[in-house]
């Protein structure tokens, strides 16, 4: 019999522990209401005689109470329970003032700096931050079983978005765009019916972005595929305005030419629209909504050449970048791009290479978009290409009742991480000790995740009528249940992973790069997609495998497992663990050797994956990161560049910061000078770290690496 305690932790079932309390009882109440060796013994063995394969240390306890009672020895059972009683209160006691408090004051960087798209300064986002922190802390205390918020609270696991796990409300999804916008919608009780026009229907859209992000949790994703059919009756309605008003008195050439010049205006407007709307548009929860835009040109759309001019203004505006409020271009966080390479945009001849090149272009400048494959992606998800959910996780395929594959609205139900490098200390180099403890804490993740799918289970669609009621995610009635959503596989439940590199480190003492540390690693990743599949197939549940992104979390297990275990070379003293299979940034690694690495694990993690690499100067090396996307479509389903640009931090412009006439560092559009408020690439070396003053504190910056 195993015993589940409550940090999470399993061990063997122990008789002495227990005469030890009853003995510790005893001693508190008078002689006549103690219990004699031989009753304790008989207790002892009757709880041992149950042979249960697991127990709570909870149950246990209830069991003695029961034993007492029927000894009745009330005193003693009076004495236990009160016992019992006081140390329960110690452990839920509220611990939400300091939170908030230090909330009020900004200095709780915990929580100010977990999401992108929160400013965690003004009023209307700490209402909603501080709703969080009240979740938080009756989630530890009572929603979850004491073990499952003893092993989150000790970096076992981590229980994402607590904040949100006091609502009935879910993490990402796959907005079911086309539905909403052919069949109508209704928004805060008011019919909207389908849009006319492409304007109309790039505005409809972001109501409906804003209008989901407000009743979950995570992020959303729109296909702009669906609005190639608007931008097509848009120019048939000019093409119909332009005969009525010119007739014969126009010749086709210049009546086309009429016709496109609207058309390109009202495309410049609807996406003008989605990136400002998006950008300036607060849900009810204080921030921006997280949303992703997949741009992809399905051969089989019969709208494929007006969703190609879609594509090219949105990564046209993207590149050009939106004003902040001291009026300079800079980089907006959403809506996030991603683009999709297929055979007729690989950069091989494709008649849509031009798309590619602008991406590539855009890419340099803004980072985004981000890219997948599309033909690795058909070897990985039996022949299909659909977005990631906002939170970059991925659905496992589905089919509906007549045999079709369905993504969009669809969504995941929660996430639920494990960390693997604290099993990997705690195996202190025994491997077989590591696997014993990885099996214990896949259990605890198992528990932890079927709290999140039963907390769903029985709400009605009322909670959120935009989701289950008009067509984001579903059209059900009013008061009726969503259980048929959480159920089957139509929906994912997803288990996350951090630092395979330190984990394979601690147990192998090598890198998962090398060949003895690949071994291993790619052992613990089929374990833990293993176990996805048998849960999956005990409970039908859509258990998927999830890369998490989640750099805040890298920080949080690093930091739990530094303060309990100390500094660990390479694992613990670096003050982060490496997001899920990631390769370790200090590795001397090529692009192209990165991504043929990281492939192999992207495979196992149906549920969720994503590659990147760093590219110096991106903005100098088009021809490089063209390179690199050809590659892509090759060798790894989903990848994303990452570099370190130019910035001041007086005006926010996020070009180039030039070289003056006085050969000093200048920003072109405030024209500060202050090295300290910009940060500056230097381009000689290609060194991408930060820059120090040097030992004279002149204005001189040097870099680390050629000391320029």
């Amino acid at each position: 019999m195993k015993v589940i305690k409550r940090d999470g932790s399993t061990v063997d079932f122990d008789k002495n522990k227990i005469t030890r309390a009853i003995g510790k009882a005893n001693e508190a109440v008078d002689f006549e209401d103690r219990v004699t060796d031989a009753q304790i013994s008989a207790i002892v063995d009757d709880i041992a005689s149950r042979h249960r394969r697991r127990v709570l240390v909870e149950d246990i306890q209830d069991m003695v109470e029961e034993k007492l009672m029927e000894l009745q020895k009330y005193q003693l059972m009076k004495s236990y329970i009160l016992y019992r009683y006081e140390r329960a209160l110690i452990r839920k006691a509220n611990t939400t003032d300091e939170s908030i408090l230090s909330l009020i004051k900004n200095s709780n960087k915990d929580v100010m700096e977990e999401n992108s798209n929160k400013n965690a300064r003004t009023a209307s986002t700490q209402r909603d931050l501080i709703a969080g922190e009240v979740s938080k802390d009756l989630t530890r205390r009572i929603l979850l079983p004491e073990y499952i918020s003893k092993a989150h609270d000790e970096g076992a696991i981590h229980f994402h978005d607590a904040d949100y796990f006091l609502q009935p409300i879910f993490n990402c999804c796959l907005i079911n765009i086309k539905d909403m916008l052919d069949n109508g919608t209704v928004m805060n009780g008011k019919m909207i019916e389908s849009p006319k026009s492409f304007q109309t229907a790039c505005t409809i859209t972001t109501q409906i972005i804003a209008s989901v992000a407000s009743s979950q949790y995570g992020g959303q994703s729109v296909n702009i595929a669906h609005l190639g059919k608007y931008l097509r009756l848009t120019k048939e309605k000019y093409v119909k305005q332009c005969e009525e008003q010119f007739g014969g008195t126009l010749d086709g050439e210049t009546k086309a030419s009429f016709v496109n010049m609207r058309l390109q205006e009202s495309l410049k407007a609807g996406v003008q629209t989605i990136q400002y709307q998006i950008n300036t548009l607060m849900t009810t929860n204080g921030q921006s909504p997280f949303v992703t835009l997949f741009l992809y040109l399905d051969e089989k759309d019969e709208y494929i050449e007006e969703n190609a001019m879609i594509i090219e203004e949105i990564l046209k505006q993207r590149y050009e970048g939106i004003k902040n409020e001291k009026g300079v271009y800079v980089t907006p966080a959403f809506p996030k791009l991603i683009y999709v390479l297929d055979e007729n945009n690989c950069l091989k001849g494709g008649r849509y290479d031009y798309l590619t090149r602008l991406a590539v272009k855009c890419s340099s400048k803004r980072l985004y978009p981000d890219y997948i494959s599309a033909k690795k992606m058909r070897e990985n998800y039996e022949g299909n290409v659909f977005s990631p959910m906002g939170c970059r996780s991925f659905l496992s395929p589905w089919k509906d009742e007549n045999g079709n594959y369905k993504f969009e609205g669809r969504f995941n139900q929660g996430v639920v991480s494990i960390n693997l490098p604290q099993c990997g200390i705690l195996a202190k180099g025994d491997e077989k000790k590591f696997w014993e403890i990885l099996e214990e804490r896949l259990s605890l993740c198992y528990d932890a995740l079927m709290c999140r799918h039963n907390a769903l289970m029985g709400v009605t669609s009322d909670v959120s009528p935009v989701h289950w009621q008009y067509g984001a995610i579903a059209r059900l009635q009013q008061g009726e249940k969503i259980d048929k959503y959480l159920l089957n596989g139509y929906s994912t439940i997803s288990l996350g992973y951090i630092g395979l590199y330190e984990v394979t480190k601690l147990v192998k003492g090598v890198s998962h790069t090398d060949p003895k540390g690949m071994e291993f690693a790619l052992k613990v990743m089929n374990s833990l997609r293993e176990h996805c599949e048998k849960w999956k197939k005990e409970t039908g549940l859509g258990f998927g495998l999830y890369g998490t992104p989640a750099e805040s979390l890298c920080y949080r297990f690093a930091r739990i497992d530094k303060e309990k275990f100390g500094d660990i070379p390479d694992v613990t003293d670096k003050g982060y663990y490496t997001n899920s299979y990631h390769v370790d940034v200090r590795e001397n690694i090529d692009a192209f050797s990165k991504f043929t690495f990281e492939s192999q694990f992207q495979q196992i993690s149906s549920g969720g994956a994503i590659s990147y690499v760093e590219i110096p100067n991106m903005r100098h090396n088009l021809t490089a990161i063209e390179d690199v996307v050809k590659y892509i479509y090759d060798n790894i389903q989903y990848a994303e560049f990452n570099t370190k640009s130019d910035y001041c931090h007086v005006c926010g412009f996020d070009g180039e910061i030039v070289i003056n006439d006085d050969n000093e560092w200048e920003c072109p559009v405030c024209h500060n000078k202050d090295q300290r408020k910009m940060n500056v690439t230097r381009r000689t070396c290609g060194y991408l770290g930060e820059n120090f003053w040097n030992v004279g504190k002149t204005k001189e910056i040097k870099a680390r690496v050629l000391h320029l």
